[in-house]
């Protein structure tokens, strides 16, 4: 790997560990970081789909009051340099994923660590405040948040001065049966993930369209992208019904569904 390479892979790395906390451009997200990874390093089509993959299982990683989830920036980064140094492509997606989901988990020591080394930050930020010093309160606030960026930002580094002979080795010693119960078991927490977001989207109104379109996916031999575009013609035709229910002068009550509000008008 080259050195550009390897100065682009730790830039991605440092703000998928800055994104993990600011949420702004979503760089510690599993499918932008792996393929940034991946087209950094030559390596796109194998990092998409290892990032595809992950963002599955992601989808069930949440904060949960004080539960903190699994560290998906690590995970992202960390398996996507462990796929490109295995020299393996696609076919060494199953065993990078094997290896993310540990990695994730062992994530939570370094935000752990960061979090408490934040905590004397913060002290100092209320007696800069106290001073009326405000250029000092920004300083430490960025200050915070490049921590979060070496959190990642270190791990990667020393990834990537391992020989890539001996990440391939390690990648093809791994036994079917690890490889594979792990597989097994992230397919179990993209259910969860998938589970969650339903849970959160889930209304009278809207279950019938994703009733539709499991029967539509599990029935057909549509491609993603056809599917993607058949839910956006759904989405568009249940909003233009949702503005003919809502702005109806008739002597029907607007009960929040847009069929039943219109088929009222007559």
């Amino acid at each position: 790997m080259s050195i550009i390479s390897i100065i682009l892979v730790i830039l991605v790395a440092f703000l998928a560990g800055v994104e993990g906390i600011l949420d702004e451009f979503q760089f510690h997200q599993p499918l932008v970081a792996c393929t940034l990874i991946g087209l950094v390093t030559g390596n796109l089509t194998a990092g998409i789909i290892l990032g595809g993959t992950l963002q599955m299982i992601a989808l069930g990683w949440a904060n949960i009051g004080a539960a903190v989830a699994p560290d998906a920036a690590l995970a992202s980064v960390a398996s996507a340099i462990i796929l490109v140094l295995g020299g393996q492509g696609v076919d060494g997606v199953p065993a990078a994923i094997a290896i993310a989901v540990p990695l994730a988990v062992a994530g939570l020591f370094l935000t752990m660590v960061v979090r408490t080394l934040a905590v004397p930050i913060v002290h100092l930020m209320d007696s800069a405040a106290e001073d009326g010093n405000f250029r000092r309160i920004e300083l430490l606030h960025i200050a915070a948040v490049i921590m979060q960026g070496v959190r990642i930002a270190i791990p990667a580094g020393a990834l990537l001065f391992i020989p890539a002979a001996t990440v391939q080795s390690f990648l093809e010693s791994m036994p079917a049966w690890l490889t594979d119960g792990m597989a097994i078991g992230g397919g179990m927490v993209v259910a969860v993930g998938y589970a969650l977001v339903i849970n959160m989207m889930a209304t009278k109104e809207v279950w019938p369209f994703f009733i539709i379109g499991f029967v539509v996916a599990a029935m057909t031999e549509l491609t993603l992208i056809a599917l993607g575009a058949l839910g956006v013609a759904i989405a568009l035709i249940y909003l233009n019904l949702s503005k003919m229910g809502g702005s109806s002068n008739g002597g029907g009550s607007n009960s929040g569904d847009p069929l039943g509000d219109i088929l009222n008008d007559y």
